[in-house]
């Protein structure tokens, strides 16, 4: 679409994950029904922000891609032929901006790796960056809640066909049932729940609160301990003084670690199943994985909810016998050929994530951070070697969505509230119209001056559009499964 007075900039939108089967409704709220292959020029179709971008005289378009699931491969080349499509229907068009979500994010990165001549500014938002570590956290997700509490999950190595479709809505009911009885088990007695009747671990082992099974299992994936409803910090005023500080510390964040697996399992099975039926075969391997390195620093921060040391090396020890998922060498030598990012920045770049985010986790778009601080150090010796003293301007601006200290809310019982709205800077993707309406006018400031917007300038667009933090020192949690697979 472009208004009547289309000053010759568009912008193209890129869509998120998207199943690329007919799920059964009623197995998972919210998941089910058709394949969704409709077009989106704008974040959710939402007409306040297209209003605003129209409004200003700008184009939008986007594309619904000839497959869901994971495509990025087939969307960058369908982004590259709208594009053209765009030009020739409005051919006053000068300039193209990209932005994109969650996957829509790695399909915008791409696209400006591949493709500068096209776009000439960028906003991957909660982008799905590194995929092997993605594949890494859902199999890690899949695993844990398999061996510690249902062994019928089968987690990965799903069958071809129909059958495997099967499977995969098999293991998210199972995911959902296990997630729903731990809820139950905290509520009733959230100081020692009890193990889902699925779960087949030792009698010693369930000696050791389920909670802390719970929260080790979000630990080793990587799920951020800080959730749409718990903060991981707060407890209800009404509890004894004696409760509150155990609530604080061990409850509150396994509640918030249940929160978030709970969105972390549904993706982990749909983007599994999606992405070996592409590479043909099991793409998860945790044969060489060492998951009390990858807890070493976290079972120190979080003991309490882990029910200390001996529950730690307890829970690590059942963990250590189990047996492991094992990659086929032909699938993951086909899925390592998958389209992935290099991270390189070669049009003014604008990032923006929530630090809390429990698909995509805040690593993600720190990979990109990282990579680029690679990039400009090289390009920054290049030119003192060349005898220029001037550094090279900085193509790409990091901003995060922060969450609150405390957030919880407690009824007048003094139970946890979960019906609110997700507090910003948790959830997946949990922007407001504000903050979208904000990096669309940062793009709109990039294409026009070749660069970021800065300073006091920057700073108050930000605040205006609340929620929305730049801080060059800020370094957030990266991904510590990096390379695992």
């Amino acid at each position: 679409m472009a208004p009547l007075n289309f000053n010759g900039t568009a912008y193209i939108y890129s869509h998120g994950y998207r199943p690329n089967v007919a799920l059964p409704a009623g197995v998972i709220p919210g998941i089910g029904g058709p394949v969704i292959d409709a077009a989106e020029p704008v974040p959710g179709g939402n007409q306040t922000i297209a209003a605003a971008i129209l409004g200003k005289g700008y184009g939008v378009m986007g594309s619904g891609f000839s497959r869901q699931g994971w495509n990025a491969d087939e969307a960058v080349k369908t982004n590259v032929e709208l594009i053209d499509i765009f030009k020739k229907q409005f051919t006053t068009t000068k300039k193209v901006v990209a932005w994109g979500n969650s996957l829509g994010g790695f399909i915008t990165q791409a696209l400006a790796e591949q493709r500068p001549d096209l776009v000439v500014a960028a906003a991957p938002m909660c982008s799905a960056s590194y995929l092997p570590g993605l594949v890494t956290m859902a199999g890690d997700v899949l695993w844990g809640l398999k061996v510690f509490f249902d062994p019928t999950i089968k987690g990965g190595n799903y069958s071809a066909g129909a059958a495997g479709v099967q499977e995969a809505v098999g293991d998210l009911g199972k995911g959902l049932g296990v997630l729903l009885a731990l809820q139950a088990a905290i509520g009733a007695n959230a100081s020692r729940p009890a193990w889902p009747a699925t779960s087949q671990a030792p009698a010693a082992l369930k000696a050791i609160p389920s909670r802390s099974a719970l929260m080790l299992v979000g630990l080793m994936a990587g799920v951020p301990t800080r959730s749409m409803h718990f903060d991981a910090s707060s407890a209800s005023p009404l509890l004894p003084a004696s409760d509150q500080t155990s609530f604080q510390i061990a409850i509150n964040p396994a509640l918030a670690t249940l929160e978030n697996l709970s969105r972390a399992m549904i993706l982990g099975v749909l983007a599994m199943h999606d992405l070996e039926q592409r590479a043909g075969g099991a793409i998860f391997d945790n044969t060489k994985t060492d998951y009390a390195q990858r807890i070493a620093d976290e079972r120190y921060v979080w003991n309490a909810a882990l029910s200390g040391n001996t529950a730690i090396a307890g829970m690590l020890g059942y963990l250590a016998a189990m047996p492991r998922a094992k990659a086929s060498p032909a699938a993951l030598a086909k899925f390592n050929s998958m389209l992935s990012l290099t991270g390189k920045v070669n049009v003014p770049t604008i990032l923006f994530t929530g630090l809390e985010d429990p698909i995509v986790v805040a690593g993600n778009q720190q990979w990109l951070v990282d990579q680029y601080a690679k990039q400009y150090a090289d390009e920054w010796a290049a030119n003192k070697k060349a005898g220029v003293r001037t550094r090279p301007v900085n193509h790409q601006l990091s901003i995060w969505d922060f969450p609150a200290q405390k957030y919880t809310t407690y009824a007048a019982t003094g139970a946890p509230v979960t019906t609110t709205p997700a507090a910003n800077g948790t959830d997946h993707c949990n922007f407001t119209p504000s903050q979208y309406i904000a990096i669309a006018e940062l793009l709109a400031y990039a294409s026009e001056n070749g660069k970021n917007l800065s300073g006091g300038a920057l700073y108050t667009k930000l605040r205006k559009a609340k929620n929305m933090t730049y801080d060059r020192d800020f370094v957030a949690p990266r991904m510590k499964y990096l390379g695992d697979n």
